[in-house]
């Protein structure tokens, strides 16, 4: 096979087969006497995984996998396959925190929403009305979970509206037990989003995404196995 008919299949240029199988994502090809690469249908299969690897886990991770397997380290392709995995259960935590985070503050389920809060308010204010410290709103902020501005006269921290909802949504994480950068995760998820209304009309995008993520491992997978079966792994050296 030349470089033509590999890439053909995927729409790609034959400049980026060679740059695959200089970069370590395909296997080394021979050479005529000419100096062409040949192409068999073990390079076709790598391609197959590595093309399929990117959407799944990335480029980096995607590549690292490829080379890995090349230098007969499966075991290492394998725990780079593993971090994918665990990044998207965390992924998943995340979504489900912030839909339950939301449906509690935008609902009062369970009687845990409190009335609204006009602002601004003092961190002793805020400390109050959730039942901890001041010590604890600032730990919060140190986290990157609340971004409350400061009065430009005396340096204090002035609590907006928008930020009395963080507060209370970072509180509601926390009871669930959830860690701080978790939590600083969901903040920033409502930030961009522009508030927990908006949010929730975005929470059916976020799903969709992390079930295409979902499927293109098990597509990813597949196509690594039929390449692996065709590639023997050195003894002693998975």
């Amino acid at each position: 096979m030349r470089p033509a008919d590999l890439a053909r299949e995927h729409g790609i240029s034959t400049q980026a087969i060679r740059n695959y199988e200089r970069d370590g994502f395909l296997p080394p090809a021979e050479r005529t006497p000419a100096g062409y690469r040949i192409y068999t249908g073990l390079h076709a299969s790598a391609l197959r995984a590595y093309l399929a690897l990117v959407p799944a886990y990335g480029h980096p991770t995607a590549g690292s996998v490829m080379t890995a397997v090349h230098t007969d380290r499966l075991g290492d392709a394998l725990a780079e396959l593993d971090l994918g995995h665990a990044q998207l259960l965390r992924d998943r935590e995340t979504l489900s925190a912030v839909r339950e985070a939301v449906g509690h503050l935008g609902d009062g389920a369970a009687g845990t929403a409190l009335p609204a809060l006009p602002g601004p308010r003092s961190v002793g204010e805020v400390a109050h009305r959730l039942g901890v410290t001041p010590a604890t709103l600032r730990a919060w902020e140190a986290a990157g979970i609340l971004t409350p501005a400061r009065d430009r006269a005396t340096g204090h921290r002035r609590y907006l509206p928008a930020d009395v909802r963080d507060a209370e949504l970072a509180h509601l994480l926390r009871r669930g037990g959830y860690l701080l950068d978790h939590i600083a995760t969901v903040l920033r998820q409502i930030r961009t989003a522009g508030g927990t209304g908006e949010l929730s009309a975005a929470l059916d995008g976020w799903q969709q995404r992390l079930t295409t993520r979902g499927l293109a491992m098990l597509t990813a997978s597949a196509r690594l196995d039929d390449y692996l079966s065709l590639r023997p792994v050195t003894p002693g050296r998975a």
